[in-house]
């Protein structure tokens, strides 16, 4: 990977070449608190909304749900989730999340992790009113999502994070407060079931053991230490992080289509 490669490179995608699994705001804790809230069971069919390297996939299908599809759009992730992920009733779909073009109604549970906070509110909505479209009446919509904090933070400080976490990122990342997350949802015609909060640390060393294990850790801070260019751009993502912990956090909702 050239340095010039490793600057323009999404966030999340250099952290995955550095061998990190779990790429969640709110960490392997809120992913798996999200999950139990959402009871999955043999009788679901699930679709899941941009898997990444299949992570909250893997956890998923221990449930042994009736089907599971994924959306994603990048298709490089596309081809490696298809081989770990192919099988029966299981199936990856290259498309965007918002015009998935599978019928109506034909989920029982839907989530998706990271995704939205890289879209401004409009297609926020656009990708919210296409999970209310695919979920059968009282189906279950998980979102795991960096949120910010309080609800009351001002326009200004928001715009500030908003822009700095982007430049950092080289994402559009655009979170919002609990409070905006849940009427996103309610405007779309969602009920809101579970809400769950964690902080967002997901550069700190106890978040990354308790997210990969020792073992794990230890191999991505090796692989981050032999590449001065990948090294200088977490570093960078680190301190944005740090420089906005009190006003950044990570937020899992639970929804249920009326």
């Amino acid at each position: 990977m050239s340095n010039r490669f490793i600057d323009t490179r999404q966030g999340h995608w250099l952290l995955s070449k550095m061998g990190k699994r779990v790429l969640r705001p709110g960490g392997k804790e809120l992913t798996l608190k999200l999950l139990a809230g959402m009871d999955f069971t043999e009788r679901d069919d699930v679709i899941e909304f941009a898997p990444g390297i299949g992570y909250t996939a893997t956890q998923v299908l221990k449930k042994n749900p009736h089907s599971y599809t994924g959306i994603e759009l990048n298709e490089e992730a596309a081809a490696g989730l298809q081989k770990k992920f192919n099988g029966p009733n299981r199936q990856i779909i290259i498309a965007e999340a918002s015009q998935t073009h599978l019928p109506d109604e034909c989920a029982d549970k839907l989530y998706g992790e990271a995704m939205l906070t890289m879209h401004v509110d409009k297609r926020k909505s656009e990708i919210i009113r296409e999970a209310h479209r695919l979920l059968r009446k009282g189906g279950y919509y998980g979102i795991h999502e960096l949120g910010l904090a309080p609800d009351e933070i001002s326009e200004e400080t928001k715009a500030t994070v908003q822009r700095e976490l982007s430049q950092c990122i080289k994402v559009n990342a655009r979170p919002l407060t609990v409070h905006e997350w849940r009427t996103l949802l309610e405007n779309e015609g969602f009920e809101i079931v579970h809400v769950y909060t964690n902080p967002m640390l997901l550069l700190e060393t106890k978040r990354v053991i308790d997210d990969e294990g020792l073992l794990r850790s230890l191999k991505i801070g090796f692989n981050i230490l032999r590449n001065n260019s990948a090294r200088k751009r977490i570093n960078e993502m680190r301190c944005v992080f740090n420089k906005y912990k009190k006003e950044m956090n990570a937020v899992a909702i639970i929804a249920r289509k009326k």
